[in-house]
């Protein structure tokens, strides 16, 4: 878990500490969607995110627990991302807001926009 210079005030607090910011809900509905993904295409996928926040953000969701990163001792090396158990808890929750924000892009009536 990050370190935060004050503890949680609340549960809702605590989750958003986990999830909250602009990429780790995407990173998490992504490698649902995928199962298993390499950093590369990750990096793909997130066209909008520079390489360091990409490792970044992956390196606080392996520190919460949310992913897991193999890593495979070949040449060249390779490094495969999928979820934990805890972090497929989650995707009701996410499935939930894009489905949200499907209907609010429809109603300003914005071009679709696909996850």
């Amino acid at each position: 878990m990050k370190k935060f210079a004050t503890e949680p005030v609340c549960s809702v607090d605590y989750a958003f500490r986990r999830i909250g910011g602009k990429y780790k809900g995407r990173i998490i509905w992504y490698l649902h969607s995928h199962k298993i993904m390499r950093y590369g295409e990750l990096r793909k996928t997130l066209t909008d995110i520079t390489p360091k926040m990409l490792t970044q953000t992956l390196r606080e969701l392996e520190e919460d627990s949310l992913v897991v990163r193999k890593v495979y001792h070949e040449v060249p090396p390779k490094v495969e991302y999928s979820l934990t158990a805890s972090a497929e808890e989650l995707i009701p929750f996410i499935n939930h807001l894009r489905e949200w924000g499907d209907r609010q892009i429809e109603k300003e009536k914005m071009k679709p926009i696909n996850c």
